[in-house]
């Protein structure tokens, strides 16, 4: 048997307004992108829209790649 849980406050749920302007212009680029079936573009800008939405999330930086030279041919 479960027991009953205490709703939470509807404030609680309610994200940042910094948040939510950040993350509006992505959601509108993926829905356009969406209804031109530009995959790429979605896989893209979803990924912007996870790094918006998780600002903690790992990412790599020039240190992990030492002598990596953008666009290199060599």
């Amino acid at each position: 048997m479960t027991t009953p849980t205490t709703p939470r406050p509807l404030a609680d749920l309610d994200a940042p307004a910094e948040q939510v302007a950040a993350e509006a212009p992505l959601r509108e680029a993926i829905a356009r992108e969406i209804a031109l079936h530009n995959d790429y573009e979605v896989s893209a800008l979803s990924m912007a829209l996870y790094l918006v939405t998780h600002p903690d999330a790992p990412v790599s930086t020039e240190a992990d790649y030492p002598g990596w030279t953008p666009g290199r041919t060599a």
